[in-house]
């Protein structure tokens, strides 16, 4: 899935866990993931292994600044998430540090589509609500991603819109970024998951269960986690959420702003490598460009 991916073969997962947690009785077995390899060890924890080639002393740092934030998600979050475990050291031919966490049981959003549930809207809603409360103890985005400054994002506008032409008609996506991109910010930073995309999201019968990829808890635009309301609602549970939330106008806008800045790297990015994840980018522009 990316130019600069580091493959993990699974006797090679295997070996790995075998020489850095040899009380595990069970061998790994594959799951999905799109920036790790994702290996299922007996019922209940997983092996993850990041997908692209780095600095392994960055890597390292990374993983402990993931367990940090995935333990402290542990701590508030209304539904199951996987819990750290420990960090694995590289070899067998794998150059990087690793890390294996509880795994949290069910389905996901992209199996079991839960956009019609105005329940799970609420869910959403008290989820979102949840992590909003709890106390940034000071701390303020700090990242390069999404979450912060919505201009710093334009290089990489640019890249998706070149990188979109003929899959996407790129004029009216343009027209659309040069608006949000300058919207203000409408409060200080807040605690967020960061990543709310279906395939983070587990459900059961129109409701949510449970959550994924903790790795990225911390402060960010209150907005941020508001990628959900397009990426995995329909237009009525859409409502829900946002009338449960008190969003105003400001608020709701930057969240188009996030989805709209995520989609338009799926759509291209994973159009051959991981299809279903291009269409989810599709789909959440084609509702964003609706909702205009």
């Amino acid at each position: 899935m990316h130019t600069d991916e580091v493959r993990v073969r699974l006797e090679t997962a295997r070996a790995l866990v075998a020489e850095s947690f040899p009380g595990l009785e069970h061998l790994p077995v594959p799951a999905e993931g799109t920036v790790h390899a994702v290996y299922r060890i007996g019922e209940d924890l997983t092996a993850r292994f990041p997908l692209r080639r780095a600095d392994p002393a960055a890597v390292l740092q990374h993983l402990y600044s993931e367990a940090a934030a995935a333990g402290e998600l542990a701590t508030c979050s209304p539904v199951p998430v996987p819990v750290p475990v420990g960090i694995g050291r590289p070899g067998h031919g794998y150059p990087l540090p690793w890390a294996v966490q509880t795994w949290v049981s069910g389905r996901t959003a992209a199996e079991d589509d839960p956009g019609w549930s105005p329940a799970f809207a609420a869910d959403l809603a008290g989820l979102i609500r949840r992590l909003r409360s709890v106390d940034t103890r000071g701390r303020r985005f700090a990242g390069d991603g999404r979450g912060g400054h919505l201009p710093d994002h334009d290089a990489w506008m640019e890249t998706c819109f070149r990188r979109s032409a003929g899959l996407l008609d790129v004029d009216p996506l343009r027209r659309m970024w040069a608006t949000f991109r300058e919207l203000p910010r409408a409060d200080g930073d807040v605690m967020s998951h960061g990543d709310l995309v279906p395939g983070n999201v587990v459900t059961a019968g129109g409701r949510l269960t449970g959550l994924l990829d903790g790795g990225g808890f911390g402060p960010a635009d209150p907005a941020l986690d508001l990628v959900a309301a397009w990426h995995l609602l329909d237009d009525g549970p859409r409502a829900v959420l946002r009338d449960m939330l008190g969003c105003g106008v400001v608020e709701w806008e930057r969240g188009r702003a996030w989805a709209f800045a995520q989609a338009m790297g799926l759509g291209w990015y994973y159009v051959e490598s991981n299809q279903a994840l291009s269409r989810l980018g599709l789909r959440t522009l084609e509702r964003l460009s609706r909702a205009r």
